[in-house]
């Protein structure tokens, strides 16, 4: 039996299209399913955590990277759940960095093939991550987004970014490395197990999502000047990774603390918290690949 959480409403409602794929192929198999659909912020964790009382669930996620971070954090007995991931948002960055089908059919059948393998998640003091925390320039695009009311969708961001680059500023940060303390001034810093944020910008192009390992990447202050060409670097599939002005680390317990007024983010969504401690999970959360 396949438990399916579905957020009917990821992906405006392309999720919902999704579905009728990924049922035409799990009936074409004759494999038995109950589909499970939230209705509001945070029930995919409630949903979760009650399918996680089986002995043996096999949980599937249908909705966006906010979906998967809900059941992520909803999940109680990881020693007694499989979780198969069929992306229907907007951005669906984790499945870049763990290599799984976008398309539904093609992830429904990876699905009833049966095969699994571990991914890696992030730790933090109150809640779980799968892809990517961190602070500085790509935050302050999300608060902008936030707050901007004269577009919407893609022009929404495309605004917002124009708009924080403008108003260009360097964050003060403190950064622990297993156990290593230094102070930065960055454009932006990432502690990622993903790839992309933001839909598909390369962040940590060398991200590996089940090596046990954390890419911090720091895009450090640099020259005003620098700023538009190292950000088409990053949005040209990452080659901001080769600039003089950026560095990599591989870390298992990462702390990032922004010392100025910037806020952070976990999965995407901006938290008003001024401290990241994180570790990496290992060979912990199985997942259908």
């Amino acid at each position: 039996m396949y438990d399916i959480i579905l957020n009917p409403v990821s992906g405006k409602g392309n999720s919902l299209k999704a579905f009728e794929t990924v049922k035409a192929v799990f009936d074409a198999a004759g494999a038995e399913w109950k589909v499970h659909r939230t209705e509001r912020s945070m029930h995919a964790s409630e949903i979760v955590a009650e399918l996680n009382k089986k002995e043996d669930a096999k949980v599937i996620v249908m909705g966006g990277d906010g979906t998967l971070n809900e059941v992520l954090n909803g999940i109680t007995d990881f020693s007694r759940l499989t979780l198969g991931i069929i992306s229907c948002g907007t951005g669906n960055d984790f499945i870049k960095a763990a290599g799984l089908p976008s398309d539904p059919a093609e992830a429904a059948k990876l699905i009833l093939k049966g095969d699994t393998g571990y991914v890696d998640y992030l730790e933090l003091k109150n809640r779980r991550a799968l892809n990517c925390a961190g602070a500085g320039m790509d935050v302050d695009v999300l608060v902008r987004y936030e707050s901007m009311k004269a577009f919407k969708g893609k022009m929404k961001y495309y605004a917002s970014l124009i708009d924080t680059l403008i108003k260009c500023k360097f964050h003060k940060i403190a950064l622990e490395i297993d156990g290593e303390r230094m102070e930065k001034s960055v454009f932006m810093i990432a502690a990622a197990n993903g790839t992309c944020i933001g839909g598909g910008m390369k962040i940590s192009p060398h991200s590996l999502t089940d090596d046990g390992k954390l890419n911090v990447v720091l895009i450090n202050e640099m020259p005003k000047r620098k700023i538009l060409p190292t950000l088409i670097k990053f949005l040209n599939g990452g080659k901001h990774i080769e600039s003089p002005y950026t560095e990599e680390y591989l870390a298992e317990n990462v702390k990032i603390e922004v010392l100025d007024e910037g806020l952070t983010e976990v999965d995407g969504e901006v938290i008003d918290e001024k401290i990241i401690d994180c570790r990496v999970v290992h060979d912990v959360l199985k997942i259908f690949r």
